[in-house]
């Protein structure tokens, strides 16, 4: 991939995405992959007078071998440097960007349920920093190919090919061309414009139905609306936290979700793939659950915690998106889940509540915005899903029909 087109996609991160400010803190999550592109990302920081980046790698098969040999005990301990790190991020705001390249099945084989114990006792102590920096900090998620990740995609290429070849569905999905950053107002100014209108009908809930069995009905909280786009921390800074997305996305009302939904796509979760599954609800909870492979994974995933069996989102995309057309399955849910609609499992959003930032973290979560220590989508959205919404004042509007807007 030329290194022209590389540079672009690595400004479009930081400043369409992140929107680093001078004298900001960044660090960077990375994988080991692709450490020339890690370069440009930290320049680009640097171009924008941040005050410093860290850069923090990982390694999957460094992951695996602690989860294998570690004890429990090891593996929940949060020691006194860890802490102080995300005291640290807490203090100073730091801007974070999240660089995805890990192979979809890289943690296959690692005991499931060891991982969830660790990180259920991670989470409670990490847990106060992050509320703390909730709505305060900009953060985004883009993504960069690894090596095991693009033969996934790409099985039958050689893996350079394989590694250009989804490049180029990165960049494509991503909106890099000839201008980028124009080509990111205008996409936030129609996600915007779809998401006003939802919130004009004043929706009580959301009815889907498609041919595969699902039917589900979810409620919404009165005081939410639908987010998409771009976002603005509480100090006004606007920032894009995913690239790419192509959501409206609202937290619906904890504990009013009834009936089935069928995935249409795998979902990578603890580096493993959960395939071909069903989810049923009732009084918001998911009661019931199968799964062609990694049900025992999925079960985990639900039980995490006791809002993780809850919905946090609800998300409407096109079937007709820029990922959906390219006709890949990206095995990763930063782009899945922007190729059709999608719930999620976990944690709930603020800034999906009118007034938030004068609203404090309990007050949001009495409103009905759920609150765990994961949030995991998954893709329901398929090419003749049906949604309607079942507006407050007792009409019924169609919001997609055929897989896309009604409107």
């Amino acid at each position: 991939m030329k290194k022209t087109v590389l540079r672009q996609y690595a400004r479009l991160i930081v400043q369409t995405g992140a929107n680093v400010q001078p004298g900001q803190e960044v660090f960077i999550f990375a994988g080991l992959d692709q450490p020339e592109f890690v370069k440009m990302v930290a320049e680009e920081c640097y171009r924008r007078k941040a005050d410093r980046v860290v850069v923090n790698w990982d390694y999957q098969p460094l992951q695996k071998l602690d989860y294998r040999r570690r004890t429990l005990r090891s593996l929940k301990r949060m020691d006194e440097y860890e802490t102080a790190r995300w005291a640290h991020m807490a203090e100073k705001l730091t801007c974070r960007i999240y660089l995805e390249s890990e192979d979809p099945d890289g943690l296959s084989g690692v005991n499931a349920a060891k991982m969830s114990a660790a990180l259920q006792a991670r989470y409670r102590v990490i847990k106060p920093y992050r509320d703390k920096m909730e709505n305060r900090h900009q953060w985004c998620i883009a993504a960069v190919p690894g090596t095991a990740w693009a033969k996934k995609v790409f099985p039958d290429l050689p893996a350079r090919q394989a590694t250009e070849k989804l490049w180029q569905a990165i960049l494509d999905t991503c909106r890099v061309g000839e201008d980028p950053m124009a080509a990111w107002e205008a996409h936030n100014r129609a996600l915007q414009e779809y998401c006003a209108w939802l919130n004009s009908l004043h929706i009580e809930r959301l009815h889907y139905t498609a041919s595969n069995g699902t039917d589900f009905t979810v409620g919404m909280i009165p005081e939410g609306r639908f987010c998409g786009g771009s976002e603005a921390t509480i100090q006004g800074v606007v920032f894009n936290p995913n690239l790419p997305t192509e959501e409206c996305f609202i937290s619906p009302m904890r504990g009013q979700a009834e009936g089935v939904v069928y995935a249409t796509k795998p979902l990578c979760y603890q580096g493993q793939l959960i395939e071909n599954f069903s989810i049923r609800f009732h009084e918001g909870k998911a009661v019931e659950w199968h799964a062609e492979k990694n049900e025992a994974l999925l079960g985990e995933l639900i039980g995490m915690d006791e809002g993780s069996a809850y919905l946090g989102e609800c998300a409407l995309v096109p079937y007709d998106s820029p990922i959906s057309r390219s006709g890949l399955l990206f095995y990763n849910t930063l782009f899945d889940e922007n190729a059709a609609c999608h719930l999620a499992l976990g944690k709930g959003f603020a800034d999906t509540i009118e007034g938030f930032t004068h609203r404090t973290q309990e007050e949001v979560r009495a409103l009905g915005v759920n609150e765990s220590m994961m949030h995991e989508d998954f893709m329901i959205g398929s090419p003749d899903m049906r949604i309607d919404a079942i507006c407050r004042d007792g009409s019924v509007v169609p919001v997609f029909r055929n897989g896309n807007w009604a409107k």
